[in-house]
């Protein structure tokens, strides 16, 4: 039974939302552990403004989390995007109440939780950690990118590859969150973009540390489509090796589990993705297979205007492995 099962999901972005959107359905002890390296749009401004944690990918799990269909209204104010106004244009209605619920109850961790009971979330979450650091890309020529945005949307260096990141100053985990891994059943990791949103909780000092000693498998959800500037060419076992390489166990953790979407997409949205310079990633079944004791392959998808991985189908194949 699901039901009794703790499952921790760690990430950010729409990977992660899509995610625990599947997941809350299955389980209540749900917790998801959300990236503070988040810089650009509106959660950029709020940050440098108000010098908060990044509140984006927070609003977005809570979003995702979210169990008040009755509450429709609620669910779109959080969502909104102002789309003109003088210092409002770009902001996100949902990021602005986390900011102020911030400057009102003192701390970010109370504002959360504040705007869990108004979305009546299942599950809850945490941010991996409290200390306001950036994201720094190190190119393979040496160049530093700095901010989660900057190497999200390259323009410096666009066409080198990304040699390693670091957290520029180094942060500690929130202690909850190292609790909460070590209790847990079921770790996901993905999917979502490499660099950006999955590896940052990684090199957040104790989370690795963490995840190597917790009992919980650990569940690598690959992407479908590799991103342009970030993960050109990837196949899946690029994607696990690099999660391995910043996961540092000792001796070495492998992934318990991977989960590997295979399906024919419609050459209408490839072409989309080729405007972005953006493929699928390639699948060699001869090496995956040797990847992880697990290796689930499928069709997870829903083929709408983007090639996205579908909640449910998701949820099934991941609680399948408790």
């Amino acid at each position: 039974m699901t039901a009794d099962k703790k499952i921790v999901v760690i990430g950010g972005g729409t990977g992660t939302y899509t995610v625990l959107t599947g997941l809350k359905a299955h389980t209540p002890k749900l917790t998801a552990v959300v990236s503070m390296a988040d810089s650009g749009g509106s959660t950029g401004r709020l940050r440098d403004e108000f010098g908060i944690l990044p509140p984006g990918d927070v609003r977005r799990a809570l979003l995702a989390l979210s169990d008040a269909p009755e509450q429709l209204l609620l669910r779109q104010l959080f969502e909104y995007r102002f789309k003109k106004g003088n210092g409002l244009s770009g902001h996100s209605f949902g990021n602005l109440l986390l900011t102020a619920l911030t400057e009102i109850l003192g701390n970010e961790v109370e504002a959360i939780k504040e705007a869990g009971k108004l979305l009546n979330i299942k599950g809850e979450v945490l941010p991996v950690t409290l200390t306001k650091a950036h994201l720094v890309a190190r190119l393979t020529d040496g160049t530093l990118v700095r901010g989660e945005t900057n190497i999200d949307v390259r323009i410096v260096g666009p066409t080198l590859k990304i040699l390693d990141v670091f957290l520029d100053p180094s942060s500690s985990i929130y202690p909850p969150v190292q609790q909460v891994i070590s209790e847990a059943d079921l770790i996901v990791l993905g999917p979502g973009d490499l660099y950006t949103s999955i590896i940052p909780n990684l090199l957040v000092k104790g989370v690795s540390e963490a995840i190597c000693q917790s009992s919980a498998k650990v569940v690598y959800v690959c992407n479908i489509m590799n991103k342009h500037g970030e993960t050109d060419n990837f196949s899946v076992e690029d994607y696990v090796r690099e999660i391995e390489k910043y996961l540092r166990c000792k001796p070495k953790k492998v992934v318990d589990a991977i989960i590997v979407n295979k399906s024919k997409y419609p050459r209408s949205l490839l072409k989309k993705y080729e405007q972005e310079k953006a493929y699928p990633v390639k699948i060699d079944f001869t090496n995956v297979n040797n990847l992880s004791p697990q290796v689930l392959v499928g069709d997870f998808t829903r083929k709408e205007t983007l090639l996205r991985h579908d909640p449910e189908k998701l949820a099934r194949a991941i609680t399948s492995l408790l």
